[in-house]
């Protein structure tokens, strides 16, 4: 007899993730094994993620990878468990990030991690956006899963140079937040405003992606 309460396997490597990271796929499977094995004690996934982890969060923040400009500067913000910023710092050694995390414990984590993998073009900094945007000015910001763009535009666009760019991971319902966001974009000057749908016939789950100009 099964135990109903038998904790669920980490998902099955796709195939997928050797198109995506490439020569860097050891580091990419490092770091999911880690996150499986630590991410629900330390409160950085919930305990049903791991039949989707590789799926759902680490083939979906990879795909964002090609967007990114080569050895340009990214702000990841709210990057908790590393999603996407540090799996985008395995996939583009080339880029340098700054992930930003106001919570503790995640800024320990994800320093612990980019550390044990040997990623030298992280640096963690924690603090909100906001509160750090005078010091920080980057190429292109990424965020998934922190807030409406409503509410997320006037909190990365300031982080972002003149002609950088904000690439936002967002849901099925991208299009909806942007209606409800027109006041914002136009008030923070948003240019080339669209939303690209990524990981077409790559991938099972493809991903939606607003991204922006910020004049």
């Amino acid at each position: 007899m099964t135990d109903a309460t038998e904790a669920p396997e980490l998902e099955q490597e796709p195939a997928a993730a050797a198109t995506l990271f490439g020569e860097r796929l050891e580091l990419a499977r490092s770091f999911t094994g880690e996150l499986a094995r630590r991410g629900e004690e330390l409160g950085l996934i919930g305990p049903l993620e791991l039949p989707r982890l590789w799926t759902r969060h680490i083939l979906n923040s990879a795909l964002l990878a090609p967007l990114l400009e080569d050895r340009g500067r990214v702000a990841d913000v709210g990057s908790g468990a590393g999603l996407p910023g540090l799996v985008l710092a395995i996939a583009r050694p080339d880029v340098s990030f700054t992930l930003i995390e106001p919570m503790e414990r995640r800024c320990d984590w994800l320093t612990s991690e980019a550390a044990r993998l040997g990623l030298d073009n992280v640096t963690v900094v924690r603090g909100r956006a906001e509160d750090v945007a005078d010091d920080i000015v980057v190429d292109q910001v990424t965020a998934r899963a922190v807030s409406a763009l409503s509410k997320l535009i006037p909190i990365t666009a300031p982080l972002v140079r003149s002609g950088g760019q904000l690439i936002l991971m967002k849901g099925a319902r991208v299009d909806e937040e942007i209606e409800k966001a027109r006041k914002v974009i136009l008030r923070k000057r948003l240019e080339n405003v669209e939303v690209l749908e990524l990981g077409v016939g790559v991938v099972e789950e493809t991903t939606r992606v607003f991204r922006a100009t910020v004049d």
